[in-house]
């Protein structure tokens, strides 16, 4: 029998069977004796004549930890299963092989360390790794034991919750801050440091506070920013840019001291590397103190004290930043590829967030570099400022930004015939950013023919434009659209409609999606359809018949379809044509009749040769939600063939977007049927209440069943009756959830899940008021007891209360005698109508309803 090592240089070879017989040989081992597994690998690891070194110690890491969360737990459970003895004898071989000759086997090592650190620290154990490392930091002369230690260290305070080693951070910080520094004679050594450092920011908060050694982490980064090796020089701009992140208030002294003018020397480093994180710094600088004044406002507009403080770094450099940011944008070649980060993407990201931030002081400088560059011989001139002036057009005040607009749009319109594709695509991607942010410059009697001329012309250019293109005809479609919205008779870009979607549908009939120009070309026909005027419509009665013939198309030819590249390439294609077939319903409405049979064939045809894990169900979903929405009580005819593919997905949990649309689809059938889904209901209470049950089906489902129950009630009317009490009990039941404070997730979460509570009171309240509003009676001290502890939640968002309002204004119609009237008159419901009608955070809408409560509150308590 081949021995482990051998097994392991196997799983390199080029046979693949070879390798594959390796592969299943060691997950063999694994499963037959883990014990005996670990220990071989451990030791072959550890055996400085061993080729398969390398491979010994990647299985091992592979063998104690995963990304998947339960496949890591399985992992965890198995490695603690090993005796304490065995683990402390492989724990003790990986710490020595940390500082073995072979330094790749050292850096494995680290990694595997790390691994084992996860799984043992969090449960009370190897509690003297870190103190047995720094140990061997502060004892040997071995550059490799150091480097491979620090790096261990680095993939400790990576993978470790942080309040597992704040204990140690003293210790920590004093030996990773010891490497660091610019009199360590090994470069590596520094690197590893540096790199530690990095990962151990957030948890060393305390020191950082206190000035005397952040000063000296400081003064460390910073002359790491100087070394002579570009790997050095690279992790220290990244320390840099997470301690940007992490302590922007603790930076004044260090930005006037030393940062401007190392970040600056930076971004002129010959080495790309450097330069891109010396960017990717002042990104971070504007991106934080965006940040930081949306906080400030905030603060402002609740009446509160700000207590973050906006030092506009970005502002105070631009002088310094900007013609530098500008310089990087001309650094390209025509043979750059567009997947690729470069110099100057970054730059043209870095210019974005910085306008956002600096707003108006950024406009002078950029409009003349455009001046200088739009039309110079060097095309990477004229693609850096048509680039420059797209990217400041969101953070600048709209006075100051539309004359050079309006002025440069027929410039920009005349540069889309430029010979070189960047500089074209460059284009297409401002006139864009033109037609979303400053559409008002676009006068229709005089840009927008030669505009969509240039941008129709760019859609039978290269597949790497017409995605730009595309957007640039969704934002003219979305803000030129009619004065009277959907029920507009035209629009300005009524004359050009036909025009468009013929072009459009040439692009959607390419056999390859290369730079995703076919989705962009099928989005781009749905944005349209949306925002069409009612003239439009013959083109859009014939665009869903092109639609509906490629969809029969893609079903005929499902069976022989074969290879994975191509299946998805065929199930991209039937998506994209369900998705403009559901705008075009949702546009047209009722006028969609004529072809209903049609629509509903073809969907039930793709509902059925679809797979069941097939995400082409949930677009033939909400197409088929779409029409019930249109048909409104002309759907029931196709509802008995369709009940059974809705069931299917409501029993779908393992596909739980899917599952989702399904109960999306009961409220759609409900709102269009109104009372005659009543003989469908008994089935949909009982698959939604089962649903609700389901320890499988995600959590995100079930506020969306819940608010469905509100559906089916607004529906049904007094005939929910027979499904009040075990509604209510469920609703009381959800009411019980909370979050913690600091768990952002279950807050929003928690959040969701009383809208969908609420959703249901107000569809079973006001289903009830035409019929026996009485029956709600013995719920209403917890239904009020809910409202109240959502209304006095701090975390509650501004559809709770609009909701809350609405709630309340339903009760007091539903009971206007009185009846009620020891509830209503409780201070928190005068608080939270006072609060809804006149906060300035709150929406519209919500002072809207707020207003109506109140009134319909008075009357009821009168």
């Amino acid at each position: 029998m081949a021995s482990i090592g051998e097994i392991l240089l196997n799983t390199l070879s080029a046979d693949q069977q070879i390798r594959e017989s390796a592969t299943t040989q060691l997950e063999t081992a694994a499963n037959e004796d883990f014990k005996q597994y670990v220990v071989m690998l451990c030791q072959e690891l550890n055996n400085e004549q061993s080729q398969a070194r390398i491979a010994a110690g990647l299985a091992l890491k592979n063998a104690v930890a995963a990304r998947e969360a339960t496949r890591r737990e399985e992992m965890s459970a198995r490695w603690m299963n090993i005796d304490a003895a065995t683990r402390d004898q492989i724990k003790a071989l990986v710490l020595t092989t940390l500082g073995t000759q072979d330094v790749r086997a050292g850096i494995v090592s680290a990694q595997v360390v790390s691994a084992i650190a996860a799984i043992e620290l969090p449960q009370g154990q190897w509690e003297g790794v870190i103190r047995d490392m720094l140990q061997n930091l502060s004892s040997t002369e071995n550059t490799n034991l150091r480097q491979c230690t620090l790096q261990a260290i680095g993939y400790i305070c990576e993978s470790i919750d942080r309040d597992i080693l704040t204990s140690q951070a003293n210790s920590i910080l004093t030996a990773v801050v010891q490497g660091a520094r610019k009199d360590e004679p090994s470069e590596a050594v520094r690197l590893a440091a540096i790199q530690a450092l990095y990962n151990s920011l957030e948890f060393i908060e305390d020191n950082f506070k206190r000035e005397g050694e952040r000063n000296y982490i400081m003064q460390v980064v910073c002359e790491a920013t100087q070394s002579q090796d570009v790997e050095v020089q690279v992790s220290a701009f990244e320390c840099l840019v997470r301690i940007m992140q992490v302590y922007y208030e603790m930076m004044p002294f260090y930005m006037q001291k030393a940062l401007f003018g190392l970040t600056v020397q930076g971004m002129r480093s010959p080495h790309e590397r450097v330069a891109l994180q010396a960017v990717e710094f002042w990104s971070t600088v504007a991106e934080v103190e965006i940040d930081q004044e949306n906080y400030r406002l905030e603060a402002i507009d609740n009446g509160e004290q700000p207590t973050h403080t906006n030092y506009n770094f970005a502002k105070a450099a631009l002088p310094e930043t900007l013609p530098v940011i500008l310089e990087l944008m001309t650094k390209q070649d025509e043979d750059d590829d567009e997947d690729d980060w470069n110099l100057c993407m970054a730059a043209g990201t870095c210019l974005s967030v910085t306008a956002q931030s600096v707003g108006d002081a950024c406009v002078a400088p950029v409009i003349q570099f455009v001046e200088t560059n739009i039309r110079h011989s060097q095309w990477q001139y004229r693609e850096a400022s048509v680039m420059a002036f797209g990217s400041i057009l969101e953070g600048p005040s709209q006075e100051l930004l539309v004359p050079p607009v309006a002025q440069a749009l027929p410039f920009l319109i005349e540069m889309m015939n430029d010979p070189v594709i960047k500089v074209k695509d460059s284009t297409a991607w401002t006139l864009g950013r033109v037609s979303q942010s400053l559409a008002e410059c676009i006068k229709p009697d005089v840009h927008l023919q030669p505009l969509i001329e240039a941008l129709v012309r760019g859609l039978d250019d290269s597949n790497r434009i017409v995605s730009n293109c595309c957007l640039s005809l969704m934002n003219l479609a979305d803000q030129l659209e009619g004065e009277q919205g959907p029920d507009s008779p035209t629009s300005h870009m009524s004359p050009y409609f036909n025009g468009i979607i013929t072009a459009m549908m040439r692009i959607t009939e390419r056999n390859s999606n290369e730079s995703f120009a076919r989705t962009s070309a099928y989005e781009a026909i749905s944005i349209m359809v949306t925002h069409s005027a009612r003239d439009t419509f013959p083109t859009i009665s014939a665009l869903s018949t092109s639609i509906l013939d490629r969809l029969e198309q893609t079903i005929a030819v499902q069976n022989e379809i074969v290879g994975v590249d191509e299946r998805n390439s065929h199930m991209e294609l039937q998506s994209n044509l369900c998705s403009v077939l559901t705008n075009v319903i949702r546009r047209v409405g009722k006028d969609i009749s004529p072809i209903a049979d049609r629509i509903m064939t073809v969907l039930l045809q793709l509902s059925t040769s679809a797979s069941k894990s097939s995400t082409i169900l949930e677009d033939a979903f909400l197409a088929i939600g779409a029409l019930t929405t249109a048909l409104e009580s002309e759907f029931a005819r196709y509802l008995d063939s369709f009940a059974p593919f809705m069931f299917s997905a409501l029993s779908n949990h393992e596909e739980h977007q899917l599952c989702s649309i399904a109960v999306g689809l009961i409220g759609d059938v409900c709102r269009s049927l109104g009372s005659a889904s009543a003989s469908y209901c008994d089935n949909f209470m009982t698959t939604l209440l089962q649903n609700l049950q389901s320890p499988v089906l995600h959590r995100n489902v079930k506020p969306n069943i819940l608010s469905c129950f509100g559906d089916i009630a607004l529906a049904i009317e007094g005939q929910f009756a027979a499904y009040l009490d075990v509604t209510m009990s469920v609703l009381a039941q959800a009411c019980n959830i909370r979050a913690a404070p600091t768990d952002y997730d279950m807050i929003d979460y928690v959040n969701g899940l009383r809208e969908g509570i609420m959703d249901a009171y107000i569809g079973i309240v006001q289903g009830l008021k035409s019929s026996d509003s009485s029956l709600l009676a013995p719920h209403l001290p917890h239904l009020f007891e809910f409202m109240s502890t959502v209304y006095n939640d701090p975390e509650r968002s501004d559809a709770l209360l609009r909701n809350i309002c609405g709630l309340l204004g339903d009760l007091a119609e539903s009971f206007p005698g009185g009846e009620i009237k020891p509830l209503l008159i409780s201070e928190w419901v005068n608080q939270c109508l006072k609060e809804g009608r006149s906060s300035r955070q709150n929406s519209v809408t919500t002072r809207e309803v707020a207003r109506w409560a109140k009134e319909m509150v008075k009357r009821a308590t009168m």
